[in-house]
């Protein structure tokens, strides 16, 4: 025999189609079933990376164990190779299951090991090259090299019971394991990590996004800061000093006039003070800054009661799903209602206004109306005259101020009839509305 049936010989076992063909043949598939076997378990074995370089190691053991029926089977990684993977050693036994002496969560320590495997493991952890270098083949026993990026990292070892006699798929079945295992390991390891620097860039995200939560807040509590000691300082500079001067006036006025119209300016005097001591009472209170808001929503109420007098009503809608907003998306909102209202609240007479915010897709849109005596028409002329530059026509600068916030981030301002009656300052501004709820 000779050529091709020389390699046909070695392939199916046979060594002639005489004789004993038949005998020879059903040993020959049975070897070849027992191979195949052996292969899809370890097949199996070896996609479990992410289950964990511990449940792959095991996987792959028990398979080896199975189709060996083994007493022993070793895994070890040699010292300074492959040093991210672990476990670093695991072995599989028949009576006590999955041992190892260190690093290892899902083994326990062994009771008692062969001499052979206990040496075996100390010679393939110390980089032994005699035990490294090449595969081993003997009738109860097989060791595998494994091998990495050319070049040898650890080994698989075998030891079988004396009914089960090593035949000659059994290296071939080891050897295929172990060009696998390596790559199994490390792949396992490279998905752990990937999944825990996925939950680091997750956890760093949700704080990421408290941090801007909390910085929002902030934000929205110096605005309404400044918007308490703008107030405060008008009235000082301007009423409170317009009241003080009216009682001094009066206070002159005193000893130069009948006891009956004395009598009337001593009242005035009196409601003069108790008008000062009432205003440093508010000028107190607005400088007396509150908490951090906690949305957007509860700033509009704020500005409300900051802006608008006892007798007018004011009333803040939230629609669509409430998102965080970008900080110059928010500043721009907060100060575009602050001017609206105070709008109403002094120019127009408004007896009731609405704050309505609207969360679409894409968009932001802040709407405040009024029941007020404001002349849509009008306020489109100031706003006209502030843009074109004419400095009379236009001295009213909050107008243009909101209209300038509102374009600096893309978006627009309209000033339109309001269904109360009164004006509507209608803001619309576009931002990623994808942000966290």
């Amino acid at each position: 025999m000779s050529g091709p049936d020389v390699d046909l010989a070695s392939l199916v076992g046979l060594s002639s189609v005489k004789g004993g063909h038949y005998a020879q043949y059903r040993g020959t598939a049975a070897r070849l079933n027992r191979v195949m076997t052996a292969l899809e378990g370890i097949s199996k074995a070896l996609v479990q990376t992410d289950q964990g370089p511990e449940q792959l190691v095991v996987a792959v053991l028990e398979a080896i164990r199975e189709h060996l029926d083994a007493d022993w089977v070793l895994f070890a990684l040699a010292d300074g190779q492959l040093e991210q993977a672990a476990p670093r050693h695991l072995i599989a036994t028949r009576d006590q299951g999955i041992v190892a002496f260190e690093g290892a969560g899902v083994a326990h320590a062994p009771t008692e090991l062969p001499v052979a495997v206990l040496n075996r493991l100390i010679d393939v952890l110390r980089g032994e090259k005699t035990v490294l270098a090449a595969p081993i083949v003997e009738d109860h026993h097989l060791h595998a090299p494994i091998e990495y990026g050319g070049r040898v990292v650890g080994g698989f070892s075998v030891w079988t019971p004396p009914d089960r006699q090593v035949d000659q798929s059994d290296p071939m079945v080891l050897q295929i394991l172990a060009g696998q295992a390596a790559v199994a390991l490390v792949n396992s390891e490279l998905f752990l990590e990937t999944r825990r620097r996925a939950q680091e860039l997750a956890d760093r995200n949700a704080e990421l996004e408290r941090t801007q939560r909390e910085l929002s807040a902030v934000q929205r509590t110096a605005l309404l800061n400044v918007e308490r000691s703008r107030i405060a300082r008008e009235l000082h500079d301007s009423v409170g000093q317009s009241v003080l001067s009216a009682g001094l006036q009066i206070e002159l006025c005193r000893g130069g006039v009948p006891e009956p119209v004395a009598e009337h300016l001593d009242k005035a005097m009196l409601l003069s003070r108790e008008a000062v001591a009432q205003l440093r009472n508010a000028i107190y209170t607005l400088n007396d800054a509150g908490g951090p808001s906690d949305s957007i929503a509860d700033t509009l109420d704020r500005l409300c009661e900051l802006h608008m007098p006892e007798e007018t009503t004011a009333t803040v809608v939230v629609r669509g799903r409430p998102r965080e907003l970008p900080g110059e998306v928010q500043h721009a909102l907060l100060r575009i209602a602050g001017e609206s209202l105070f709008n109403a609240a002094v120019h127009a007479g408004a007896a009731q206004v609405t704050v309505t915010l609207g969360y679409g897709d894409e968009h932001i849109t802040l709407a405040v109306d009024d029941d007020g005596t404001g002349q849509p028409e009008h306020l489109r002329a100031l706003l006209r005259a502030a843009a074109t530059g004419d400095v009379a026509g236009g001295r009213r600068r909050g107008l243009a101020n909101m209209a300038s916030r509102a374009a600096e981030l893309g978006g627009t301002l309209r000033i339109r009839r309001s269904r109360a009656g009164g004006v509507r300052i209608a803001v619309d501004i576009p931002f990623d509305g994808r942000g966290p709820a």
